[in-house]
Protein backbone atom coordinates (compact mmCIF):
# COMPACT_ATOMS: atom_id res chain seq x y z
CA UNK A 1 0.00 0.00 0.00
CA UNK A 2 2.64 2.57 1.02
CA UNK A 3 5.28 1.27 -1.40
CA UNK A 4 3.43 2.72 -4.39
CA UNK A 5 3.57 6.34 -3.25
CA UNK A 6 5.43 8.66 -5.60
CA UNK A 7 6.77 12.15 -5.44
CA UNK A 8 8.48 13.29 -2.28
CA UNK A 9 7.59 10.10 -0.42
CA UNK A 10 8.98 7.55 -2.85
CA UNK A 11 11.65 5.22 -1.46
CA UNK A 12 15.22 5.55 -2.72
CA UNK A 13 18.03 3.07 -2.96
CA UNK A 14 19.64 2.78 0.50
CA UNK A 15 23.18 2.54 -0.90
CA UNK A 16 22.82 6.11 -2.20
CA UNK A 17 21.95 7.34 1.27
CA UNK A 18 18.40 8.17 0.28
CA UNK A 19 19.43 11.29 -1.65
CA UNK A 20 20.12 9.88 -5.09
CA UNK A 21 17.12 11.35 -6.86
CA UNK A 22 17.07 14.73 -5.15
CA UNK A 23 20.45 16.13 -6.21
CA UNK A 24 21.14 16.45 -9.91
CA UNK A 25 24.53 15.16 -11.01
CA UNK A 26 25.55 18.34 -12.82
CA UNK A 27 25.03 22.06 -12.37
CA UNK A 28 22.51 23.64 -14.74
CA UNK A 29 23.28 26.85 -16.66
CA UNK A 30 21.10 28.81 -14.26
CA UNK A 31 22.82 27.47 -11.16
CA UNK A 32 26.25 28.19 -12.71
CA UNK A 33 25.12 31.75 -13.45
CA UNK A 34 23.97 32.13 -9.85
CA UNK A 35 27.37 30.90 -8.58
CA UNK A 36 29.13 33.48 -10.79
CA UNK A 37 26.77 36.21 -9.59
CA UNK A 38 27.46 35.39 -5.93
CA UNK A 39 31.21 35.51 -6.58
CA UNK A 40 30.87 38.88 -8.34
CA UNK A 41 28.75 40.21 -5.46
CA UNK A 42 31.49 39.26 -3.00
CA UNK A 43 34.05 40.99 -5.23
CA UNK A 44 31.97 44.16 -5.29
CA UNK A 45 31.69 44.19 -1.48
CA UNK A 46 35.46 43.80 -1.18
CA UNK A 47 35.96 46.69 -3.65
CA UNK A 48 33.50 48.89 -1.75
CA UNK A 49 35.24 48.25 1.57
CA UNK A 50 38.65 48.91 0.03
CA UNK A 51 37.42 52.17 -1.52
CA UNK A 52 35.94 53.36 1.77
CA UNK A 53 39.36 53.43 3.39
CA UNK A 54 38.78 50.66 5.92
CA UNK A 55 41.96 48.82 6.83
CA UNK A 56 42.05 45.44 8.53
CA UNK A 57 43.85 42.14 8.18
CA UNK A 58 40.81 40.24 6.86
CA UNK A 59 40.28 42.82 4.12
CA UNK A 60 43.91 42.45 3.02
CA UNK A 61 43.45 38.68 2.89
CA UNK A 62 40.22 39.09 0.92
CA UNK A 63 41.94 41.34 -1.62
CA UNK A 64 44.60 38.67 -2.16
CA UNK A 65 42.16 35.97 -3.33
CA UNK A 66 41.46 35.70 -7.08
CA UNK A 67 38.47 37.54 -8.49
CA UNK A 68 35.61 35.79 -10.29
CA UNK A 69 36.91 36.53 -13.80
CA UNK A 70 40.41 35.32 -12.85
CA UNK A 71 39.21 31.93 -11.57
CA UNK A 72 39.26 28.78 -13.65
CA UNK A 73 35.87 27.11 -14.22
CA UNK A 74 37.17 24.14 -12.24
CA UNK A 75 37.61 26.38 -9.19
CA UNK A 76 34.25 28.15 -9.63
CA UNK A 77 32.08 25.07 -9.88
CA UNK A 78 33.99 22.45 -7.89
CA UNK A 79 35.59 22.38 -4.49
CA UNK A 80 38.35 20.33 -2.89
CA UNK A 81 37.26 17.13 -1.16
CA UNK A 82 39.55 14.62 0.54
CA UNK A 83 37.12 11.76 0.07
CA UNK A 84 35.95 12.30 -3.52
CA UNK A 85 37.65 10.65 -6.46
CA UNK A 86 40.23 12.98 -8.00
CA UNK A 87 39.76 15.13 -4.85
CA UNK A 88 37.17 17.41 -6.49
CA UNK A 89 33.46 17.65 -5.71
CA UNK A 90 30.84 19.69 -7.52
CA UNK A 91 29.92 22.72 -5.48
CA UNK A 92 26.18 21.90 -5.49
CA UNK A 93 26.93 18.66 -3.60
CA UNK A 94 28.19 20.71 -0.62
CA UNK A 95 25.43 21.27 1.96
CA UNK A 96 24.19 24.88 2.04
CA UNK A 97 26.59 25.89 -0.75
CA UNK A 98 24.62 29.07 -1.42
CA UNK A 99 25.11 30.25 2.16
CA UNK A 100 28.76 29.27 2.66
CA UNK A 101 31.67 30.96 0.94
CA UNK A 102 33.05 29.04 -2.03
CA UNK A 103 36.77 28.50 -1.47
CA UNK A 104 38.54 30.28 -4.33
CA UNK A 105 41.87 28.55 -3.86
CA UNK A 106 42.67 24.87 -3.48
CA UNK A 107 45.55 23.13 -1.74
CA UNK A 108 48.66 23.01 -3.90
CA UNK A 109 48.77 19.95 -6.11
CA UNK A 110 44.99 19.58 -6.40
Amino acid sequence: MFGSLGGAFRPTFAAFGGRAWRISWRLSKTRKANVRKRLRDVDSVIDTLAASGVECKQLELAKAIPREHEMLPRDKYTTFSRTASKHRKSVHKVPHFTKRPIPRTTPTGF
